[in-house]
């Protein structure tokens, strides 16, 4: 069996994506099927699949952000990246040795990149410089006009006072039942929106997800630590608490 990661967050997408697979592909298992990019990042570490049907837009961590990753992460899996028409992303690919498919994905061209996926998996790891030169160009894209801009503030519950928080001032938002706390130089307050669907609003150059149940605002940063078993320690700046990274995220702070 080859296993497979599919990460779609459009539902009727992901399950016509599963559905044709299974008949061009029967050794196939998924082996984790995802709505967004953090869950898509964190399947892979686990289950270290052949191949992971990324697509390239989707809440939190972008399907190219999660390809970036894998480097460290899952250094063997294949990676094909699921988009809508998109010329300029289409001019990369077809330069590259990453393949694509494009919504609604037509079942000749998902067997031929079956085919190409396939003969890839044989000749061994992915090619990391060519795979590394697509990602690069792929993130320089010119910004989309139709993009909603990102928060600038929220409000938040502190007891029973509601409070305006720039989003300047947050160092960083954890999970919390179906909550998320926010945490400000000022203390805590509680927001009534989960952290998956805040993490898809906040600006992605400024907000990082570090862990399952934490986002970080990356300016708020002073330092991460690596141990021995790939989990990091993050350090904020001029606080006394430190924040955990899990080993999937470790990744997203290369350079660092």
């Amino acid at each position: 069996m080859v296993d497979c990661v599919i990460a779609e967050d459009e539902e009727l997408l992901r399950t016509s994506l599963l559905l044709q697979l299974g008949e061009v592909w029967p050794a196939l298992r998924i082996v984790a099927e995802c709505e967004d990019g953090a869950c898509a990042l964190e399947a892979i570490a686990e289950h270290q699949p052949d191949v992971a049907f990324l697509d390239i837009r989707m809440p939190g961590l972008t399907g190219i952000e999660v390809a970036a990753a894998l480097s460290e992460v899952s250094p063997r899996t294949q990676v094909v990246f699921v988009t809508a028409y998109d010329q300029y992303a289409i001019d990369a690919f077809e330069q590259g040795a990453v393949d694509y498919l494009l919504k609604p994905v037509a079942r000749d061209r998902l067997q031929a990149t079956v085919q190409r996926v396939q003969s890839r998996m044989a000749a061994g790891r992915p090619d990391q410089a060519t795979l590394d030169a697509l990602l690069r160009h792929l993130q320089q894209r010119p910004a989309e006009p139709s993009a909603p801009p990102p928060l600038a503030w929220i409000t938040a519950n502190a007891g029973r006072e509601t409070r305006l928080i720039m989003l300047d001032e947050v160092l960083y938002f954890r999970a919390d039942s179906k909550y998320t706390v926010v945490v400000t130089e000022a203390g805590e307050a509680l927001l009534r929106t989960p952290l998956k669907e805040l993490l898809a609003a906040l600006d992605p150059h400024q907000f990082r997800q570090i862990h399952r149940s934490t986002i970080v605002n990356l300016r708020a940063v002073a330092s991460v630590v690596r141990d021995d078993s790939g989990k990091g320690t993050l350090r904020l700046k001029g606080r006394s608490e430190t924040l955990p990274v899990s080993v999937p995220y470790m990744a997203l702070f290369r350079g660092m």
